[in-house]
């Protein structure tokens, strides 16, 4: 009898487990379709948002040369070097310093760059995108916006505005396209084991960033290389053309 009831304990066990076994992977699919579904409306609206301020300055820009004439006319020189700075600051914002040819990159890259500055982010920027490649227009956005994102959380915690930093480097090697990333940060990078995992707490996305980017690396067979020191993290990527 014991034994009996031992055996059918056995089978509900193994029954449970491998329900578990086939239910966790689908969840885990679930959370990251859902986290990829929010970073590409989150970029998306960034990218929006840069554009509609840029259209409306452009459509403002007669209204701003009367008004600047008209100061000018009046000899009202004091108003007219604030005026002057006003539209400047407001034009700072939308200013599209990366154009590679590359639609995705060029809004992704703007967008970010115009956050990093109004973050007070030092930034070095050499980017060329090739116009045919292997990779996805929506990978490449997480991707690129997931590291991004990554370097300037970082950086908000670095205490002195001198050590922050980004340095983003995009081009063709070897019939690859080579993406580098090197920000400030403080201290080293945490790790568990031999993986780095993300400094967000309490955030149900915690951790899928850094998933995220090694999917989309191992979806394309690339390479993927991660080095921290004190006060600097870097990631490496390598992906082929074709």
């Amino acid at each position: 009898m014991a034994a009996w009831i031992i055996g059918i304990c056995i089978c509900l066990l193994a029954g449970n487990a491998a329900l578990l076994f086939l239910w966790i992977p689908g969840y885990v699919d679930r959370r990251i379709e859902c986290f990829q579904s929010d970073l590409v409306d989150q970029h998306y609206a960034e990218v929006e948002s840069m554009y509609r301020t840029m259209r409306g300055w452009r459509h403002d820009y007669h209204n701003h040369i009367q008004a600047m004439k008209a100061y000018a006319q009046l000899e009202k020189y004091d108003e007219l070097m604030v005026y002057l700075g006003q539209l400047d600051e407001s034009l700072s914002q939308v200013d599209q310093v990366i154009k590679t040819g590359n639609l995705m990159a060029d809004a992704i890259l703007n967008s970010k760059l115009g956050l990093m500055k109004s973050r007070n982010i030092h930034t070095d920027v050499t980017v060329h995108v090739p116009e045919q490649m292997k990779t996805s227009d929506m990978d490449l956005c997480v991707l690129v916006g997931n590291l991004l994102d990554n370097a300037i959380e970082a950086c908000d915690a670095v205490k002195e505005e001198e050590n922050r930093f980004i340095r983003i480097y995009i081009d063709t090697l070897q019939n690859q396209l080579y993406i580098s990333i090197m920000n400030g940060m403080e201290g080293t990078a945490r790790r568990q084991g031999a993986r780095f995992v993300s400094s967000k707490r309490g955030d149900r996305r915690q951790g899928f960033g850094l998933q995220q980017v090694d999917r989309i690396v191992e979806k394309y067979g690339g390479y993927l290389n991660r080095q921290t020191e004190e006060g600097a993290f870097a990631t490496e990527i390598m992906l082929p053309l074709v």
